[in-house]
């Protein structure tokens, strides 16, 4: 990444014809550049985390939630931030008596 040595803000490569230069919003151009390369990386999202041990789930809070599967009333819950990081978060319940794992969004 090259940054502007006046302003000290981004270089945006720019390309016009056969000509390539960075160029910064304050008017600042570099010279005619003879080979520039763009590239960029993204990182894959994580999975979400099911928590399958039952010691694990000894310390998780226990509700009052209705089971989709067997109807049982109480089930551990846990938060996950599975969206991004303006929007809720969203709650995972597993039931104490089937261990069915189901999510809720809020």
């Amino acid at each position: 990444m090259n940054f502007c040595p006046k302003c000290g803000g981004i270089l945006i490569p720019k390309k016009e014809g056969n000509k390539k230069w960075f160029a910064c919003t304050c008017g600042y151009k570099t010279k005619d550049i003879k080979e520039a390369k763009l590239t960029e990386q993204v990182e894959g999202a994580k999975e979400i985390e099911v928590i399958e041990n039952s010691e694990a789930q000894q310390t998780l809070p226990e509700v009052e939630a209705e089971c989709p599967k067997c109807h049982y009333g109480k089930a551990f819950f846990w938060l996950v931030q599975t969206r991004a990081g303006d929007e809720p978060e969203t709650r995972f319940f597993r039931c104490t008596k089937c261990k069915h794992t189901w999510r809720e969004y809020q």
